[in-house]
Protein backbone atom coordinates (compact mmCIF):
# COMPACT_ATOMS: atom_id res chain seq x y z
CA UNK A 1 0.00 0.00 0.00
CA UNK A 2 1.06 3.19 -0.45
CA UNK A 3 1.96 5.65 1.73
CA UNK A 4 0.88 9.73 1.95
CA UNK A 5 1.99 12.60 3.42
CA UNK A 6 0.33 15.75 4.05
CA UNK A 7 1.71 18.76 5.72
CA UNK A 8 -0.97 20.94 7.19
CA UNK A 9 -4.24 20.28 8.46
CA UNK A 10 -5.46 23.65 7.62
CA UNK A 11 -8.74 23.85 4.69
CA UNK A 12 -6.33 22.86 2.71
CA UNK A 13 -5.27 19.50 4.52
CA UNK A 14 -8.72 19.34 5.96
CA UNK A 15 -9.71 19.16 2.33
CA UNK A 16 -7.55 16.45 1.24
CA UNK A 17 -8.23 14.13 4.17
CA UNK A 18 -11.59 14.79 3.29
CA UNK A 19 -11.04 13.50 -0.25
CA UNK A 20 -9.74 10.53 0.86
CA UNK A 21 -12.38 9.74 3.35
CA UNK A 22 -15.03 9.95 0.68
CA UNK A 23 -13.19 7.64 -1.44
CA UNK A 24 -13.24 5.16 1.17
CA UNK A 25 -16.90 5.75 2.30
CA UNK A 26 -17.56 4.70 -1.50
CA UNK A 27 -15.97 1.17 -1.18
CA UNK A 28 -12.35 1.98 -2.39
CA UNK A 29 -9.15 1.22 -0.78
CA UNK A 30 -7.31 4.14 0.29
CA UNK A 31 -3.55 4.80 0.70
CA UNK A 32 -1.88 5.06 4.04
CA UNK A 33 -2.21 8.98 5.36
CA UNK A 34 -0.21 11.07 7.54
CA UNK A 35 -0.79 14.61 8.55
CA UNK A 36 1.48 16.83 9.96
CA UNK A 37 0.06 19.23 12.12
CA UNK A 38 2.68 21.63 14.12
CA UNK A 39 0.08 23.55 15.74
CA UNK A 40 -1.51 21.86 18.28
CA UNK A 41 -4.65 22.47 16.83
CA UNK A 42 -6.38 22.20 13.30
CA UNK A 43 -7.80 24.40 10.96
CA UNK A 44 -4.74 26.59 9.92
CA UNK A 45 -4.73 30.40 10.09
CA UNK A 46 -8.52 29.71 11.57
CA UNK A 47 -7.35 28.16 14.33
CA UNK A 48 -7.20 31.99 16.45
CA UNK A 49 -3.76 32.15 18.53
CA UNK A 50 -3.11 35.12 20.91
CA UNK A 51 0.23 34.68 20.48
CA UNK A 52 2.60 36.24 18.24
CA UNK A 53 6.55 35.80 17.27
CA UNK A 54 7.50 32.71 18.79
CA UNK A 55 5.39 29.56 20.17
CA UNK A 56 5.70 28.02 23.54
CA UNK A 57 8.51 25.50 21.62
CA UNK A 58 10.48 28.86 20.16
CA UNK A 59 9.29 28.03 16.50
CA UNK A 60 7.47 30.73 14.80
CA UNK A 61 4.19 31.14 15.21
CA UNK A 62 2.59 30.54 11.65
CA UNK A 63 -0.92 31.92 12.90
CA UNK A 64 -2.08 35.21 10.85
CA UNK A 65 -5.80 35.70 12.55
CA UNK A 66 -7.33 38.27 14.71
CA UNK A 67 -9.78 39.20 16.50
CA UNK A 68 -12.88 40.36 15.46
CA UNK A 69 -12.60 39.25 12.01
CA UNK A 70 -15.25 38.88 9.71
CA UNK A 71 -15.14 36.77 6.38
CA UNK A 72 -14.73 39.62 3.71
CA UNK A 73 -16.34 37.51 1.05
CA UNK A 74 -20.01 35.69 1.33
CA UNK A 75 -20.15 32.62 3.00
CA UNK A 76 -21.56 30.92 -0.09
CA UNK A 77 -18.55 31.63 -2.72
CA UNK A 78 -16.87 28.99 -0.12
CA UNK A 79 -19.93 26.53 0.90
CA UNK A 80 -18.52 22.63 0.57
CA UNK A 81 -20.16 20.93 -1.54
CA UNK A 82 -20.85 18.02 0.24
CA UNK A 83 -21.61 20.03 3.48
CA UNK A 84 -23.77 23.00 3.65
CA UNK A 85 -24.19 25.79 5.70
CA UNK A 86 -27.80 24.74 6.41
CA UNK A 87 -26.84 20.96 7.45
CA UNK A 88 -24.05 22.36 9.61
CA UNK A 89 -26.22 25.26 11.66
CA UNK A 90 -29.67 23.56 11.19
CA UNK A 91 -30.54 26.82 10.28
CA UNK A 92 -29.94 29.50 7.64
CA UNK A 93 -27.37 32.19 9.10
CA UNK A 94 -26.58 35.56 6.90
CA UNK A 95 -23.82 35.87 4.45
CA UNK A 96 -20.85 37.27 6.63
CA UNK A 97 -20.10 35.05 9.51
CA UNK A 98 -17.12 36.18 11.97
CA UNK A 99 -14.23 33.96 12.53
CA UNK A 100 -15.30 31.81 15.27
CA UNK A 101 -18.34 30.71 13.01
CA UNK A 102 -16.58 29.71 10.24
CA UNK A 103 -13.68 27.56 12.40
CA UNK A 104 -17.27 25.77 13.41
CA UNK A 105 -18.00 24.89 9.97
CA UNK A 106 -14.60 24.09 8.84
CA UNK A 107 -14.34 21.86 12.17
CA UNK A 108 -17.77 20.83 11.77
CA UNK A 109 -17.20 18.49 8.54
CA UNK A 110 -13.86 16.97 9.67
CA UNK A 111 -15.64 15.90 12.96
CA UNK A 112 -18.17 14.57 11.03
CA UNK A 113 -15.49 13.03 8.43
CA UNK A 114 -13.92 11.31 11.40
CA UNK A 115 -10.35 12.41 10.24
CA UNK A 116 -8.91 13.90 12.94
CA UNK A 117 -6.92 9.91 13.64
CA UNK A 118 -4.76 10.76 10.18
CA UNK A 119 -3.22 14.01 12.23
CA UNK A 120 -0.43 14.15 14.49
CA UNK A 121 -1.04 17.36 16.20
CA UNK A 122 2.42 19.18 17.11
CA UNK A 123 4.84 17.74 15.26
CA UNK A 124 6.89 19.79 12.57
CA UNK A 125 8.37 18.22 9.29
CA UNK A 126 11.90 19.79 9.22
CA UNK A 127 13.06 18.09 5.95
CA UNK A 128 12.10 16.34 3.06
CA UNK A 129 13.82 14.69 0.62
CA UNK A 130 12.96 12.49 -2.53
CA UNK A 131 15.64 9.58 -3.05
CA UNK A 132 14.11 9.07 -6.71
CA UNK A 133 11.30 6.71 -5.64
CA UNK A 134 10.08 7.74 -1.85
CA UNK A 135 10.13 11.29 0.19
CA UNK A 136 11.95 10.84 3.89
CA UNK A 137 10.62 13.08 5.58
CA UNK A 138 12.30 13.91 8.67
CA UNK A 139 9.58 15.60 11.23
CA UNK A 140 9.98 16.67 15.19
CA UNK A 141 7.05 15.82 17.84
CA UNK A 142 7.81 19.24 19.51
CA UNK A 143 6.32 18.62 23.00
CA UNK A 144 8.00 15.50 23.22
CA UNK A 145 11.00 17.12 21.40
CA UNK A 146 12.15 13.79 19.85
CA UNK A 147 12.67 13.30 16.13
CA UNK A 148 11.80 10.71 13.12
CA UNK A 149 11.98 9.64 9.58
CA UNK A 150 9.60 8.24 6.97
CA UNK A 151 9.12 7.01 3.87
CA UNK A 152 6.08 8.27 1.86
CA UNK A 153 5.74 7.56 -1.49
CA UNK A 154 3.02 10.95 -2.45
CA UNK A 155 3.44 14.36 -0.97
CA UNK A 156 0.78 16.50 -0.05
CA UNK A 157 1.91 19.98 0.81
CA UNK A 158 -1.29 21.90 2.39
CA UNK A 159 0.74 24.66 4.31
CA UNK A 160 -0.37 27.56 3.16
CA UNK A 161 1.12 30.90 2.10
CA UNK A 162 0.19 33.67 4.31
CA UNK A 163 2.02 32.85 7.25
CA UNK A 164 5.49 33.88 6.63
CA UNK A 165 5.28 37.76 6.96
CA UNK A 166 6.89 40.17 4.09
CA UNK A 167 8.79 42.85 5.78
CA UNK A 168 10.12 45.82 4.24
CA UNK A 169 12.21 48.47 5.59
CA UNK A 170 11.72 52.13 4.94
CA UNK A 171 13.89 54.93 6.20
CA UNK A 172 13.58 56.65 9.34
CA UNK A 173 11.54 53.19 10.93
CA UNK A 174 14.74 52.56 13.08
CA UNK A 175 13.96 55.66 15.35
CA UNK A 176 10.30 55.90 15.31
CA UNK A 177 9.12 56.51 18.76
CA UNK A 178 5.62 54.38 17.72
CA UNK A 179 4.88 50.62 17.52
CA UNK A 180 5.52 48.72 13.85
CA UNK A 181 4.11 45.60 13.20
CA UNK A 182 3.04 43.31 10.05
CA UNK A 183 -0.84 42.37 9.80
CA UNK A 184 0.89 38.80 10.56
CA UNK A 185 0.96 40.37 14.24
CA UNK A 186 -2.24 42.30 14.52
CA UNK A 187 -4.42 40.79 16.84
CA UNK A 188 -6.59 43.61 18.15
CA UNK A 189 -7.67 46.69 16.56
CA UNK A 190 -8.80 48.05 19.96
CA UNK A 191 -5.29 48.36 20.83
CA UNK A 192 -5.43 51.32 18.24
CA UNK A 193 -8.26 53.44 19.97
CA UNK A 194 -7.71 57.07 19.53
CA UNK A 195 -4.45 57.00 17.44
CA UNK A 196 -2.92 57.94 14.13
CA UNK A 197 -2.64 54.93 11.96
CA UNK A 198 -0.93 54.30 8.99
CA UNK A 199 -1.57 50.84 7.43
CA UNK A 200 0.95 50.56 4.23
CA UNK A 201 -0.69 47.84 1.17
CA UNK A 202 -3.09 47.78 -0.75
CA UNK A 203 -4.90 43.81 -0.90
CA UNK A 204 -6.91 42.29 1.35
CA UNK A 205 -5.15 42.50 4.68
CA UNK A 206 -4.76 46.33 4.19
CA UNK A 207 -8.24 46.87 3.51
CA UNK A 208 -9.41 44.93 6.85
CA UNK A 209 -7.15 46.06 9.09
CA UNK A 210 -7.25 49.67 8.45
CA UNK A 211 -11.56 48.98 8.41
CA UNK A 212 -11.07 47.26 11.69
CA UNK A 213 -9.06 50.01 13.09
CA UNK A 214 -10.99 52.30 11.75
CA UNK A 215 -14.06 51.08 13.55
CA UNK A 216 -12.85 50.24 17.18
CA UNK A 217 -12.01 53.85 17.56
CA UNK A 218 -8.92 54.65 15.58
CA UNK A 219 -8.53 58.81 15.31
CA UNK A 220 -7.35 58.28 11.51
CA UNK A 221 -6.31 55.43 9.57
CA UNK A 222 -4.23 56.58 6.56
CA UNK A 223 -3.63 53.38 3.99
CA UNK A 224 -0.32 53.95 1.82
CA UNK A 225 -0.29 52.43 -1.39
CA UNK A 226 2.62 51.13 -3.49
CA UNK A 227 1.16 50.66 -6.93
CA UNK A 228 -2.36 51.06 -7.36
CA UNK A 229 -4.91 52.13 -4.52
CA UNK A 230 -8.04 50.64 -3.66
CA UNK A 231 -9.86 53.14 -4.41
CA UNK A 232 -12.67 52.65 -2.40
CA UNK A 233 -14.97 55.86 -0.83
CA UNK A 234 -13.54 55.77 2.43
CA UNK A 235 -15.42 57.03 5.27
CA UNK A 236 -14.42 60.59 6.88
CA UNK A 237 -11.20 59.64 9.21
CA UNK A 238 -9.94 57.48 6.23
CA UNK A 239 -8.11 57.97 3.10
CA UNK A 240 -5.68 56.60 0.91
CA UNK A 241 -1.99 58.30 -0.39
CA UNK A 242 0.73 57.25 -2.66
CA UNK A 243 3.60 54.94 -1.03
CA UNK A 244 5.42 56.00 2.14
CA UNK A 245 8.53 57.97 1.78
CA UNK A 246 10.18 58.47 4.90
CA UNK A 247 9.22 58.57 8.76
CA UNK A 248 10.95 61.14 10.86
CA UNK A 249 9.76 60.94 14.48
CA UNK A 250 5.82 60.57 14.66
CA UNK A 251 5.71 62.48 11.15
CA UNK A 252 5.03 60.23 8.11
CA UNK A 253 5.72 61.76 4.67
CA UNK A 254 4.17 59.83 1.38
CA UNK A 255 5.50 59.78 -2.13
CA UNK A 256 3.00 62.49 -3.33
CA UNK A 257 3.63 64.72 -0.35
CA UNK A 258 1.29 64.01 2.00
CA UNK A 259 2.33 64.07 5.67
CA UNK A 260 0.56 62.75 8.51
CA UNK A 261 1.09 62.12 12.12
CA UNK A 262 1.54 58.79 13.00
CA UNK A 263 1.24 56.38 16.44
CA UNK A 264 1.45 53.01 14.49
CA UNK A 265 2.33 51.44 11.58
CA UNK A 266 1.05 48.42 10.47
CA UNK A 267 2.66 46.22 7.61
CA UNK A 268 -0.05 44.84 5.30
CA UNK A 269 3.17 43.86 2.91
CA UNK A 270 2.24 40.22 2.12
CA UNK A 271 3.74 37.05 2.66
CA UNK A 272 6.04 34.91 1.46
CA UNK A 273 5.94 31.08 -0.33
CA UNK A 274 8.20 30.09 2.37
CA UNK A 275 8.51 25.95 2.44
CA UNK A 276 12.56 25.53 4.22
CA UNK A 277 11.75 21.76 4.97
CA UNK A 278 11.64 21.09 0.92
CA UNK A 279 14.95 20.67 -1.12
CA UNK A 280 15.38 23.08 -3.87
CA UNK A 281 14.63 21.15 -6.73
CA UNK A 282 11.00 20.29 -4.94
CA UNK A 283 10.12 24.33 -3.91
CA UNK A 284 7.56 26.56 -5.62
CA UNK A 285 8.92 29.46 -5.86
CA UNK A 286 6.32 32.57 -6.91
CA UNK A 287 5.11 35.32 -5.55
CA UNK A 288 0.94 35.70 -4.68
CA UNK A 289 -0.66 35.09 -7.85
CA UNK A 290 -3.82 33.24 -9.95
CA UNK A 291 -1.47 30.65 -11.40
CA UNK A 292 2.04 30.14 -10.15
CA UNK A 293 4.03 28.38 -13.14
CA UNK A 294 5.88 24.87 -12.49
CA UNK A 295 1.89 23.46 -11.40
CA UNK A 296 -0.30 21.27 -13.53
CA UNK A 297 -3.83 22.40 -13.12
CA UNK A 298 -2.33 24.64 -10.12
CA UNK A 299 -2.12 21.28 -8.27
CA UNK A 300 0.80 19.12 -9.47
CA UNK A 301 4.20 19.47 -9.38
CA UNK A 302 5.72 19.74 -12.88
CA UNK A 303 8.77 17.74 -12.57
CA UNK A 304 7.77 14.92 -9.93
CA UNK A 305 4.23 13.73 -10.46
CA UNK A 306 4.34 12.57 -6.80
CA UNK A 307 4.24 15.95 -5.11
CA UNK A 308 1.32 17.89 -4.95
CA UNK A 309 0.48 21.76 -3.70
CA UNK A 310 -2.73 22.77 -2.65
CA UNK A 311 -3.90 26.18 -2.45
CA UNK A 312 -0.75 27.91 -3.45
CA UNK A 313 -2.55 30.36 -6.03
CA UNK A 314 -4.12 33.93 -4.69
CA UNK A 315 -7.95 33.98 -3.99
CA UNK A 316 -10.82 34.80 -4.80
CA UNK A 317 -12.26 30.95 -4.52
CA UNK A 318 -11.73 29.77 -1.54
CA UNK A 319 -12.86 25.94 0.14
CA UNK A 320 -14.70 24.36 -2.33
CA UNK A 321 -11.48 25.37 -4.58
CA UNK A 322 -9.41 23.91 -2.01
CA UNK A 323 -11.77 20.51 -2.22
CA UNK A 324 -11.66 20.92 -5.95
CA UNK A 325 -8.23 20.90 -5.74
CA UNK A 326 -8.02 17.91 -3.09
CA UNK A 327 -10.12 15.21 -5.10
CA UNK A 328 -7.93 15.78 -8.59
CA UNK A 329 -4.66 15.57 -6.35
CA UNK A 330 -6.74 12.27 -4.45
CA UNK A 331 -7.90 10.64 -8.01
CA UNK A 332 -3.59 11.27 -9.23
CA UNK A 333 -2.27 9.56 -6.55
CA UNK A 334 -5.04 6.56 -6.71
CA UNK A 335 -4.55 6.26 -10.50
CA UNK A 336 -7.89 7.22 -11.60
CA UNK A 337 -6.33 10.50 -13.25
CA UNK A 338 -3.41 9.86 -15.73
CA UNK A 339 -0.97 12.40 -16.28
CA UNK A 340 -0.58 13.26 -19.77
CA UNK A 341 3.18 13.47 -21.53
CA UNK A 342 5.54 16.36 -20.48
CA UNK A 343 4.50 18.46 -23.96
CA UNK A 344 0.92 18.47 -23.34
CA UNK A 345 1.97 19.76 -19.04
CA UNK A 346 3.76 22.41 -19.85
CA UNK A 347 1.32 23.72 -23.01
CA UNK A 348 -1.57 23.41 -20.74
CA UNK A 349 -0.16 25.32 -17.74
CA UNK A 350 1.49 28.27 -20.47
CA UNK A 351 -2.09 28.27 -21.32
CA UNK A 352 -3.09 29.38 -18.20
CA UNK A 353 -0.31 31.44 -17.00
CA UNK A 354 -0.68 33.41 -20.51
CA UNK A 355 -4.16 33.88 -19.73
CA UNK A 356 -3.43 34.76 -16.11
CA UNK A 357 -0.83 37.65 -17.09
CA UNK A 358 -3.50 39.41 -19.31
CA UNK A 359 -5.52 39.96 -16.60
CA UNK A 360 -6.60 43.52 -16.16
CA UNK A 361 -8.97 43.87 -13.14
CA UNK A 362 -11.15 42.39 -10.28
CA UNK A 363 -13.99 41.06 -12.55
CA UNK A 364 -11.23 39.40 -14.97
CA UNK A 365 -9.75 37.75 -12.29
CA UNK A 366 -13.33 36.59 -10.78
CA UNK A 367 -14.21 35.00 -14.40
CA UNK A 368 -10.54 33.31 -14.34
CA UNK A 369 -10.72 31.58 -11.02
CA UNK A 370 -13.85 30.38 -11.79
CA UNK A 371 -13.24 28.95 -14.78
CA UNK A 372 -9.80 27.02 -13.46
CA UNK A 373 -11.60 25.88 -10.66
CA UNK A 374 -14.57 24.77 -13.20
CA UNK A 375 -11.87 22.81 -15.05
CA UNK A 376 -10.41 21.09 -11.68
CA UNK A 377 -14.26 20.22 -10.93
CA UNK A 378 -15.18 18.27 -14.15
CA UNK A 379 -12.50 15.90 -13.35
CA UNK A 380 -13.75 13.92 -10.39
CA UNK A 381 -16.35 13.30 -8.91
CA UNK A 382 -16.91 16.23 -6.30
CA UNK A 383 -20.32 16.94 -5.77
CA UNK A 384 -22.19 19.42 -7.41
CA UNK A 385 -22.42 22.77 -6.65
CA UNK A 386 -23.38 26.17 -8.70
CA UNK A 387 -19.81 27.57 -9.65
CA UNK A 388 -22.08 29.87 -12.37
CA UNK A 389 -24.19 31.36 -9.17
CA UNK A 390 -20.44 31.69 -7.32
CA UNK A 391 -19.18 34.00 -10.06
CA UNK A 392 -22.37 36.06 -9.97
CA UNK A 393 -22.21 36.48 -6.17
CA UNK A 394 -18.30 37.66 -6.84
CA UNK A 395 -18.97 40.36 -9.41
CA UNK A 396 -22.35 41.56 -6.43
CA UNK A 397 -19.91 41.22 -3.49
CA UNK A 398 -17.09 43.51 -5.71
CA UNK A 399 -19.84 45.66 -7.24
CA UNK A 400 -21.29 46.10 -3.20
CA UNK A 401 -17.84 46.70 -1.77
CA UNK A 402 -17.08 49.25 -4.97
CA UNK A 403 -20.67 51.29 -3.60
CA UNK A 404 -19.41 51.18 -0.32
CA UNK A 405 -17.06 49.73 1.97
CA UNK A 406 -18.69 50.56 5.41
CA UNK A 407 -21.83 48.35 4.44
CA UNK A 408 -21.11 45.63 1.78
CA UNK A 409 -21.11 43.30 4.37
CA UNK A 410 -24.45 43.75 5.36
CA UNK A 411 -25.68 42.01 1.98
CA UNK A 412 -27.28 38.44 1.76
CA UNK A 413 -26.57 35.75 -1.15
CA UNK A 414 -28.10 32.75 -1.80
CA UNK A 415 -26.67 29.17 -0.95
CA UNK A 416 -25.09 27.28 -4.58
CA UNK A 417 -25.20 24.01 -2.48
CA UNK A 418 -28.94 24.29 -0.91
CA UNK A 419 -30.15 27.62 -2.72
CA UNK A 420 -31.26 29.19 0.46
CA UNK A 421 -30.99 32.71 0.78
CA UNK A 422 -29.29 33.74 3.92
CA UNK A 423 -31.33 36.11 6.41
CA UNK A 424 -29.54 39.28 7.21
CA UNK A 425 -27.92 39.83 10.37
CA UNK A 426 -29.61 41.69 13.38
CA UNK A 427 -26.80 44.01 13.63
CA UNK A 428 -25.09 45.62 10.70
CA UNK A 429 -21.10 45.27 10.78
CA UNK A 430 -19.86 48.83 11.37
CA UNK A 431 -22.06 48.20 14.53
CA UNK A 432 -21.31 44.57 15.63
CA UNK A 433 -18.69 44.78 18.06
CA UNK A 434 -19.16 41.43 19.70
CA UNK A 435 -17.43 38.68 16.93
CA UNK A 436 -18.47 36.06 19.46
CA UNK A 437 -20.23 32.73 17.82
CA UNK A 438 -22.91 32.79 20.41
CA UNK A 439 -24.31 36.79 19.80
CA UNK A 440 -24.12 36.22 16.19
CA UNK A 441 -26.74 33.31 16.27
CA UNK A 442 -28.85 34.87 18.00
CA UNK A 443 -32.07 36.56 16.63
CA UNK A 444 -33.00 39.82 17.41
Amino acid sequence: MSRVAIIGSGPCGLSMLRAFQQAEAKGETIPDVVCFEKQDNWGGLWNYSWRTGSDQYGDPVPNSMYRYLWSNGPKECLEFADYSFDHHFGQAIPSFPPREVLFDYILGRAKDADVKKYIRFGTAVTNVIYNGSQYEITSTNKKANTTSKENFDYLVVASGHFSVPYIPEYEGMQSFPGRILHSHDFRDAEEFRGKDVVVLGSSYSAEDVALQCYKYGAKSVTIGYRNNPMGFKWPDGMKEVHYLDKLDGNKATFKDGHTQNVDALILCSGYLHHFPYLEDNLKLKTHNRLYPPKLYKGVVWQDNHSLMYLGMQDQFHTFNMFDCQAWYARDVIMGKIEMPSAEEIDKDINNWVALEEKLEDPIQMIDFQTEYTKDLHEATDYPEIDFELIRVHFKEWEHNKEEDIMTYRNRSFSSPVTGTVAPLHHTAWGEAMDDSMKTFMESK
